[in-house]
């Protein structure tokens, strides 16, 4: 039998379980390790693109991310369970990491966003329809991330009336 219980019968915390493995795959930099949580004819769609279908073609996917971002980190931000829905898992993320893979531009990323998994009666995913917010995460790639730490300093030096540099020259 594959990883979990039949999908209408699972336990949230063996769910829970199998979706922090899963963040932790994408962690791994082995995409395959990612598509092993898929049905051998599972899908991936992400922001409602033509769906990969096949675990070689969701290993494709993952090998995208982990190659734009050596450094990648997925974490699991929450994981909401709706059994008697046809997605009846539903999957928060936050993905950070630097983009200095091939052509990177070598700025941090940090999206947020979530994926709809219909699960299949051995637990694995048989279709995950990814999403997040596609124009902030180009955003971030071109100009990086604004990191609480630096809204935070930029709030002081704001509020002390500009940095220190600028206040020697304006005395």
């Amino acid at each position: 039998k594959g990883i979990l219980k039949e999908a209408s019968l699972m336990d949230l915390t063996e769910v829970t379980k199998f979706a922090a493995r899963y963040a932790k795959a994408w962690c791994s930099q082995d995409p395959e390790t990612v598509a092993a949580f898929y049905a051998e004819h599972g899908s991936l769609s992400v922001n409602g693109g033509p769906p990969a279908i096949g675990r070689q073609a969701i290993a494709n996917v993952a090998r995208g991310f982990m190659s734009a971002f050596p450094d990648m980190k997925v974490t699991m931000d929450d994981l909401v369970r709706k059994p008697h829905e046809p997605y009846g898992t539903v999957f928060h993320w936050t993905l950070t990491g630097t983009n200095t893979g091939p052509g990177g531009t070598g700025k941090r990323v940090r999206i947020s966003g979530y994926e709809l998994w219909q699960l299949d009666e051995d637990g694995l995913i048989r279709d995950s329809k990814g999403h997040f917010d596609a124009a902030e995460y180009e955003r971030q790639v071109l100009h990086g991330v604004v990191d609480w730490q630096d809204r935070v300093c930029a709030t002081a030096t704001y509020k002390r009336g500009g940095s220190a540099s600028q206040r020697r020259h304006s005395r």
